[in-house]
């Protein structure tokens, strides 16, 4: 059959959206991170890789976010993914029960991120906040914190909220990887007299590779671009123990105005983000493979 030269037509629009939102925006941030552009003026100057040699050894509070970035990102694939798999399993099957315990998990996703910190910010208060009540209410009020204020736990407190805020999404595609098994297999392997262990580890997890791999990595992404949540619940503080990269980023552009030091964080993040994704595809492809 032969196709119309016309069809290709319809690709024009993708390209030109696509050309416009991701295309030259990339190609602009990898130009101007060779220069010292403060985002307003006419003039600049080209400084070759001057910004990045200056994120890499000279910017303690880069190498700060990029720190609090992975421990966030470990944190939340972690968490998210078991959580995740762990309702899947509970909510697998179809019934009318499970329908609305899937609904219950999967609406905080449909919230904003703004909603969600502001949400978050009553839950954590450290006066009115109901988590502290909760505890006090439960006879261990030693435990209660400033959830936000301390720069040991504040990391941390904000990869809850977020496990929280997207656990249900990951839980949805968990239950579609485990409807995509036979139930052959199950049965075949109970005959043999195998464990609900031994079920998992040797049907379940090696077929739900693939609906894994999506989770994790779009985890992993998530956690890299949860800018908007931390922004609103702590703007990186305190101290900068909740800085991540692209708050970060933020500041350096639109707060001290260096537009050129913030593209070149900018490619840095995006090979970051790239480098622990593809690691993260080898690994699980590899450890699928094996099985």
């Amino acid at each position: 059959m032969k196709i119309s030269k016309a069809i290709y037509l319809f690709f024009i629009p993708g390209l030109i959206l696509y050309s416009i939102f991701f295309l030259f925006p990339t190609v602009s941030a990898l130009y101007y991170s060779f220069t010292d552009w403060d985002g307003i003026s006419a003039d600049f100057n080209y400084v070759g890789f001057a910004n990045y040699e200056r994120a890499v050894t000279g910017d303690s509070i880069f190498m700060k976010s990029v720190g609090n970035n992975l421990e966030f990102m470990i944190f939340v694939a972690i968490f998210q993914t078991l959580v995740a798999l762990i309702f899947a399993i509970i909510l697998v099957k179809n019934t009318k029960v499970n329908y609305y315990l899937r609904a219950l998990f999967f609406f905080p996703t449909i919230l904003s991120s703004v909603s969600v910190a502001f949400i978050w910010a009553f839950v954590y208060d450290p006066n009115l906040g109901i988590l502290n009540q909760l505890l006090n209410l439960l006879g261990i009020g030693f435990l209660t914190q400033n959830w936000l204020g301390n720069g040991d736990i504040a990391i941390y407190s904000l990869a809850f909220t977020q496990v929280w805020f997207h656990a249900g999404q990951m839980l949805i595609i968990f239950v579609a990887g485990l409807h995509a098994i036979p139930n052959d297999l199950y049965e075949a392997a109970k005959m043999e007299g195998a464990s609900k262990w031994q079920l998992f580890r040797k049907i379940t997890w090696p077929l739900l590779a693939p609906s894994a791999t999506i989770v994790i990595a779009y985890t992993t992404i998530q956690s890299f671009q949860a800018f908007d949540l931390i922004f609103a619940l702590t703007g990186g503080g305190p101290n900068y123990s909740t800085e991540i990269i692209s708050t970060y980023i933020y500041t350096v552009a639109f707060r001290n105005y260096d537009f050129g030091y913030a593209s070149g964080i900018s490619v840095i993040f995006m090979c970051i983000i790239a480098l622990i994704t593809y690691i993260q595809f080898k690994v699980l492809r590899s450890n699928r493979v094996s099985y």
